[in-house]
């Protein structure tokens, strides 16, 4: 366990955002968990659950950073639970375990249900705060049990996936830090053919009809080809632009809106969950943001996708101003397709100290909309 204060975090996140922590402990042993915990409870911030960070790829940090001790999981480790005969492979691994290397190893190993996850960046313990997911694939397909520390009831807690409350790009640990994650179990199925291909551009790419299965390894390139050629892994990342990856929900709609929508040539689409959802990239386009827009000082839409993007150097951007740009788009879009995007990516920091969970304005605006943007963060 090492301890370090006054830490930056900008760095530790691939947005390159936001002011230190307070205290930044860095766990790379699983056993050293427990004296983590002592350390919370012996520290000022007594009662105060610590702030996970993972490989920081989904996170945008307060300017004046944090107070409250951030954990950063850098644990590592796939232990395999496998019986001779039998078709179902547990793995259990670690929350700071590399969820593209898990990926990779089961791929490798002929084990499926997560080939379509590769090009996923981040690690392994944040899948379940928002069920990721990717073309037919989510991990409450393969999620068994999160194993946890619940900082309520201060003991380990070993929770059924049934129990999570997995959804869209959800669950019952997003939003709250009762819970911080130690490691999660999977079942996966040995075969050496993959799940059936159910998006038309991995299909394409394969030169298969929909449906069809074809082996691991091959439907894991084939998806890598896919998100490389929409700009969507970070190594792709075009020259002078910081990523937090996908920064809005595609969101849900009713069915008179889908028939509408659909019928403007949008990209509709049926989740596993029950719910019919329009690409939040072709609501972003549709209220005018081209490649390259600048939105607010220092961000703009990627070159590459209807994202948002830091522009370099650092220090052209602040925190404050890419959340001020999440609700500028946030207001076009609603204003231009009658849609309401909601931003999936994660507030770390003083961000409710500051608000106070009232509105805050900032002074920057639409160019079609004059006047300050509020903002409505709750920590």
């Amino acid at each position: 366990m090492h301890v370090t204060h006054d830490a930056p975090l900008a760095p530790l996140t691939t947005l390159g955002l936001g002011g230190p922590a307070a205290t930044l402990v860095e766990l790379t042993d699983p056993g050293d968990f427990t004296e983590f915990v002592a350390f919370v409870e012996a520290g000022a911030e007594r009662g105060r659950p610590p702030v996970s960070l993972g490989a920081g790829s989904n996170a945008l940090v307060h300017d004046d950073g944090c107070s409250a001790p951030v954990l950063r999981m850098a644990t590592h480790g796939i232990r395999r639970r496998d019986r001779s005969g039998e078709e179902r492979v547990l793995l259990e691994v670690q929350a700071g375990h590399s969820l593209s290397d898990l990926v990779a190893t089961t791929v490798g190993e002929g084990l499926t249900g997560m080939e379509m996850l590769t090009g996923i960046p981040g690690t392994v313990g944040a899948t379940p705060i928002q069920n990721v997911g990717a073309y037919g694939q989510e991990v409450s397909d393969t999620l068994v049990a999160v194993r946890a520390w619940d900082w309520q009831a201060r003991r380990r807690v070993t929770i059924p996936a049934a129990a999570c409350g997995l959804g869209h790009r959800t669950s019952r640990f997003k939003g709250t830090r009762r819970w911080t994650v130690l490691s999660l179990v999977f079942a996966l199925r040995r075969s050496a053919l993959s799940a059936p291909i159910g998006y038309r551009q991995v299909a394409a790419e394969l030169d298969v009809d929909l449906g069809a299965r074809v082996p691991l390894a091959e439907a894991a390139r084939a998806v890598h080809a896919v998100r490389r050629g929409k700009g969507m892994l970070l190594e792709c990342a075009h020259p002078g632009e910081r990523s937090v990856g996908s920064v809005f929900l595609s969101p849900a709609i009713s069915p008179a809106r889908a028939t509408e929508l659909r019928a403007r040539n949008a990209p509709v689409n049926s989740f596993p969950d029950g719910s019919t959802r329009v690409s939040a990239s072709w609501l972003i386009r549709e209220a005018g943001f081209g490649p390259g827009r600048p939105v607010a000082p220092g961000v703009r839409v990627s070159s590459l996708h209807y994202t948002l993007v830091a522009e370099e150097p650092v220090g052209s951007a602040t925190a404050a101003g890419f959340a001020a740009a999440v609700e500028i788009v946030r207001r076009r879009v609603h204003r231009h397709t009658g849609v309401q995007l909601t931003a999936e990516i994660d507030y770390l920091g003083d961000w409710e100290q500051h608000s106070a969970g009232k509105e805050a304005s900032l002074p920057f605006s639409d160019a079609s909309h004059d006047g300050s943007v509020t903002l409505r963060i709750k920590g």
